[in-house]
């Protein structure tokens, strides 16, 4: 039987971390691996975390498992942190997931119960696991405008043109905040215009918000998602807790149905609570234990809550760090749009054979596609990438 296998495709960044393992030089720059990381080029664990977990081995007295869905104390945390309140929890079904990847991979699962012949559409580009688990699953992808590479930014007016005309039932993927992997995000203005062709085309919005915390604050970030909830008869959203809790090997994510009725809603949460049955059985429960002992917690949630607004400025001070570098030694404004983009990913709109160079010729390295980390940078390799495109670019 095994001997039938053939190789899979090998995933992009996966290979990069592996190129960049095996480089020698000392002076190397990663900024492709997707995780967040301090000036050190350490992912640290958050002190809210560390005194969450001192306080849960005193007094946890069992490692048995949680229901189907999780602990329901999670689900309620998260609905507070993702929705606050902006819809009514009768219509809200929930199951904790192994992380944001988890979710997504639940809420395509659900779909494809639910409306087997539904189209979901992604935006160009997305996060490269989207459309992977969409064709795994046999489920027919499309895709809908998104980012303008020659400006930086969205592709609004093809966005809303390419979004109006979705078929009904169909189910459009939106990025919470922090696109991954532009980093180019919607206004409040062009969020409306959105939820209203939505609204109009009878589409399905399915939201993927892992970075919630990352651009602009808590509740900003969580502004689209809301709006979405709150505005729309029906959605889907995957939440992560990885970045913004950085618990990223204790796989915590969940997803969250928002029916038409509270009539629904059991009938959704029975068929979410099926899927985990079926995919790993009961959700692992340490890292929604320790998020939901910092969320019920004043003392912890203020703790984490202030490092994680540090870690948004400090991502926001990279941003503008590189955009002025860039300025100085380009001589134009061409990457000044770094500065404004959300998150921990942009786009720096260079070619293959570009990126390709400031591999082999500095060091640096970053996705095919010119997606970097600036989480990757610190205050000193700033000027080292900026000096790099100048040089590529000229």
């Amino acid at each position: 039987m095994l001997s039938n296998l053939t190789a899979q495709p090998q995933d992009k960044i996966l290979a990069l971390m592996g190129a960049y393992r095996a480089d020698p030089r000392l002076d190397k720059i990663d900024l492709g691996v997707g995780v967040y990381k301090d000036a050190t080029g350490t992912t640290p664990i958050m002190r809210a975390i560390k005194s969450a977990e001192q306080l849960l081995w005193q007094v946890q007295e069992t490692k048995s498992y949680v229901g189907l869905a999780g602990d329901p104390a999670f689900s309620a945390a998260m609905y507070d942190l993702v929705l606050d309140g902006a819809v009514s929890a009768d219509r809200l079904s929930a199951v904790a997931t192994p992380g944001g990847t988890g979710a997504v991979r639940q809420a395509l699962e659900l779909i494809k119960i639910a409306s087997p012949k539904t189209t979901v559409w992604l935006s160009n580009p997305t996060w490269p696991n989207h459309p992977s688990i969409v064709k795994y699953l046999g489920m027919t992808l499309a895709e809908y405008r998104y980012f303008d590479a020659e400006n930086g930014a969205v592709d609004f007016d093809g966005m809303l043109a390419d979004i109006k005309a979705i078929p009904p039932g169909d189910v459009v993927l939106l990025h919470g905040c922090c696109h991954n992997p532009t980093g180019a995000n919607l206004t409040s203005e062009q969020e409306d215009q959105i939820i209203a062709a939505l609204a109009t085309s009878g589409a399905i919005p399915f939201v993927d918000i892992a970075y919630q915390g990352f651009g602009d604050g808590l509740d900003e970030d969580a502004r689209f998602t809301r709006k979405i909830a709150s505005q729309l008869p029906e959605c889907l959203i995957a939440a992560s807790c990885s970045k913004n809790f950085g618990i990223y090997r204790e796989r915590t994510g969940i997803l969250m149905a928002i029916s038409p009725s509270a009539s629904l809603q059991a009938v959704t949460q029975d068929n979410m609570a099926f899927l985990n049955r079926q995919n790993f059985s009961f959700p692992p429960d340490h890292g929604a234990r320790l998020v939901t002992m910092i969320l019920g917690d004043d003392s912890l949630r203020s703790t984490w809550a202030t490092e994680l607004e540090q870690t948004r400025l400090g991502m926001l001070g990279l941003r503008q760090h590189l955009s002025d570098e860039l300025r100085q030694r380009t001589h134009s404004d061409r990457f000044d749009f770094l500065a404004t983009h959300r998150g921990m990913f942009s786009r720096l709109g260079v070619s293959a054979e570009a990126v390709e160079t400031i591999r082999t010729d500095f060091g640096i390295y970053m996705i095919g596609d010119s997606r970097i980390n600036i989480a990757g940078l610190n205050a000193q390799t700033v000027p080292i990438l900026a000096n790099a495109l100048a040089q590529i670019t000229k």
